[in-house]
């Protein structure tokens, strides 16, 4: 009786999940409507680590809204909830709709940046190749996430596409020291809410080598809304077009920062790695 009893709480503690990366920024992908996690921190933290947990950049929970298709918030592997993830967004847009939760090839999403769309490229075989994501208008001051007074910064220029996003402009992207130099930034005092760090190379006027110390996460592969910033920051100054490759650590996404409406439009890859269940965090 005792054994039956355990059994039945430890499977009441599973929860199913799916990993999935866009470029190898990747995150732990799970559906609020058929799972509850009662504390999303605790979970993201103890499923983040490589060795004890499943290993990811963060948490992903997927939910509904009467605002827009499906909702997506985000837990960075630190616990430390965040506003946008273009890479997470290209992700959801594959998971719900192969797992056939909508067949819409044109999402909305709620995220803590506002709602978001999502276009999907959808194959022969219904598979989901690439996905475009809408990011709206990039802001370029924001008094709640860049101060423009405090300790001195490298130069840069600061851009937030839902999330802040401080980018540098170098001659020689492999020659930084990212793990010493990123968190340092990160927790600047010139950034209330922290921020994502990107250190950019220009190759050509449409082609640009970047490289991201991520808010909460660390060094990743590759960061979506990082590309976007680096991107508008590029045009702002000169540097590149308004279109441009961005070609990161995990690979490429094409970048538009349309003049007809001021948006940052992002296309790249989204995959799925695998899928189990987990117990929660004790």
């Amino acid at each position: 009786m005792i054994t039956n009893y355990l059994k039945i709480s430890s499977m009441d503690k599973k929860i199913h999940f799916v990993k999935m990366h866009g470029l190898g920024n990747d995150y732990i992908y799970v559906d609020t409507e058929f799972n509850t996690i009662p504390d999303p921190s605790k979970a993201s933290i103890a499923w983040s680590k490589p060795h004890t947990g499943i290993g990811s950049d963060g948490l992903i929970l997927i939910g509904r809204s009467p605002e827009a298709d499906f909702t997506m918030r985000i837990i960075n592997a630190d616990g430390l909830e965040g506003q946008m993830c273009g890479n997470a967004s290209r992700c959801l847009g594959k998971y719900v709709y192969e797992r056939g939760l909508t067949r819409k090839t044109t999402i909305s999403m709620l995220t803590r940046a506002g709602i978001k769309m999502l276009y999907l490229d959808v194959d022969d075989n219904d598979k989901v190749r690439s996905v475009a994501v809408d990011l709206m208008e990039p802001v370029l001051e924001d008094s709640s996430q860049f101060l423009q007074d405090g300790e001195p910064l490298p130069e840069g220029v600061f851009v937030s596409i839902g999330n802040p996003n401080y980018v540098i402009f170098v001659d020689d992207v492999e020659a930084i020291d990212l793990a010493k130099v990123g968190p340092e930034l990160e927790f600047h005092s010139r950034f209330p809410q922290r921020c994502n760090i990107e250190f950019a190379q220009v190759i050509s006027p449409n082609e640009i080598r970047m490289r991201v110390w991520e808010r909460g996460s660390g060094i990743t592969m590759a960061c979506g809304t990082g590309a976007c910033a680096t991107l508008v920051a590029a045009a702002l100054t000169g540097r590149t077009k308004r279109k441009a490759t961005i070609n990161m650590d995990g690979g490429s996404l094409e970048i538009e920062w349309r003049e007809s409406d001021n948006h940052i439009y992002m296309r790249g890859p989204a995959t799925e790695v695998f899928e189990g269940d987990i117990e929660l965090p004790c």
